[in-house]
């Protein structure tokens, strides 16, 4: 039996998929063999069983493997090629960290603007009620991905309502949905996210203040530190605590 693979502290999931990817790309099952079930694997990991479940799920999806229920879980006929040479990223991964370049190039163009026009707009109450949404949002943070996303969102929809636009309101509703898929699917299993409370604090700030500048220049770092570790043609970093 191989040597149990040592996984380090943090994150299960992405370590868990991080050993699987390896684990294809060095040919440890040929294409179309079946893996060990998930309690061997959890067992081999040190992990729980939940934990391979999600990793080989997302390698599902990206088209490595092939979950056949009531059969086992294959490889696909060209997972390995797809899973990358000498340590670069497989161009489906690549695709999906450029989609969410895209939904963070979509928040930018719709959230500069509004915190621009909610500087000028927003009244005593109104920051009291942005308040209340970062608390929320900072009480969420350990409630799961799902949890933290929807509060943290909630947070942001409200500066944009504040803006006093209903049509950048009614843009911004409407890409709700593909928005949270996206951060839900980055906090769950990306690695490295930087801690951007303090971007909400000032932003909450400049709003309080009414000062238009600073309220663009929070919301602009904010979401282009993102960027940058997303982006699929710089370099590729880790992305685990972003929207953190």
């Amino acid at each position: 039996m191989a040597e149990p693979t040592r996984l380090r502290h943090g994150r299960v999931v992405p370590q868990v998929e991080g050993a699987l990817r390896d684990m294809l790309r060095d040919g440890r099952w040929e294409p179309g063999e079946r893996l060990p079930n998930e309690v061997m694997l959890a067992a081999e990991l040190g992990v729980g069983r939940s934990s391979v479940r999600e990793a080989v799920r997302l390698l599902a999806r990206d088209g490595l493997l092939d979950v056949r229920h009531g059969s086992g879980t294959f490889v696909t006929r060209t997972g390995p090629e797809q899973a990358g040479a000498d340590g670069e990223l497989d161009l489906r991964h690549l695709l999906r960290r450029a989609r969410l370049l895209e939904v963070y190039e979509v928040r930018r163009a719709l959230e500069v603007e509004a915190a621009r026009l909610a500087a000028r707009r927003t009244r005593p109450e109104d920051v009291a009620r942005l308040a209340a949404d970062l608390k929320r949002r900072q009480e969420a943070a350990g409630a799961g991905p799902a949890a933290f996303v929807d509060a943290d969102l909630e947070f942001h929809r409200t500066v944009v309502e504040l803006s006093g636009n209903a049509v950048l309101l009614g843009l911004f509703t409407s890409v709700l949905p593909v928005l949270r898929e996206a951060l839900v699917e980055m906090v769950t299993y990306e690695t490295g996210l930087p801690d951007l409370s303090c971007a909400h604090a000032e932003l909450l700030d400049a709003l309080a203040r009414g000062d238009a500048a600073a309220a663009i220049a929070a919301t602009t770092g904010h979401l282009e530190s993102v960027m940058a570790l997303v982006d699929p043609v710089g370099p590729v970093g880790s992305v685990e605590e972003a929207v953190r």
